[in-house]
């Protein structure tokens, strides 16, 4: 028997990942699997460049930026000219990306509506104490910015 939180993490996670194949099959133009994950990624980032963004993967430049660029041409992330360095992008997801992430997101929205509805007041706080606690300290390899979308 697996602990509850690998349960949990497991159940998102398939729940994802057949949202995702659902996706796949339903839009014209989509996104592949590794598309999905890297336009993800730099959403995460909120505002990385392309080598923040292949150094955070660990690919290479040439590899990141084939990425990105069929992401900007499917039309899901854009570049944007840095202020501080003109020679430099700034990668931005569209509200293309927005509208086809937000489709994952209610199931989020429908779990933690099922948890207010569930717990008391007291106990939904105490969860909610706990989930920042493992990811403020106890998640040190998953380093996010601090403007971070998620």
């Amino acid at each position: 028997m697996s602990n509850p939180l690998s349960e949990v993490y497991g159940k998102f996670r398939i729940h994802y990942y057949r949202d995702v194949f659902h996706r796949i099959k339903e839009r014209e133009q989509s996104l592949s699997t590794v598309e999905i994950y890297c336009v993800e990624i730099i959403a995460a980032l909120n505002g990385p460049t392309i080598n923040e963004f292949a150094s955070y993967i660990d690919i290479s430049s040439p590899n990141a930026t084939y990425k990105v660029n069929s992401l900007i041409q499917k039309g899901y992330v854009k570049k944007i000219r840095s202020t501080t360095d003109k020679r430099e992008f700034i990668l931005k997801v569209t509200d293309k990306f927005y509208k086809y992430w937000n489709l994952n997101e209610k199931y989020l929205e429908i779990v933690e509506e099922r948890l207010k509805n569930t717990l008391t007041k007291e106990e939904y706080d105490s969860f909610n104490k706990i989930l920042r606690k493992i990811s403020d300290s106890l998640m040190p390899e998953v380093e996010l910015p601090a403007n971070s979308e998620y």
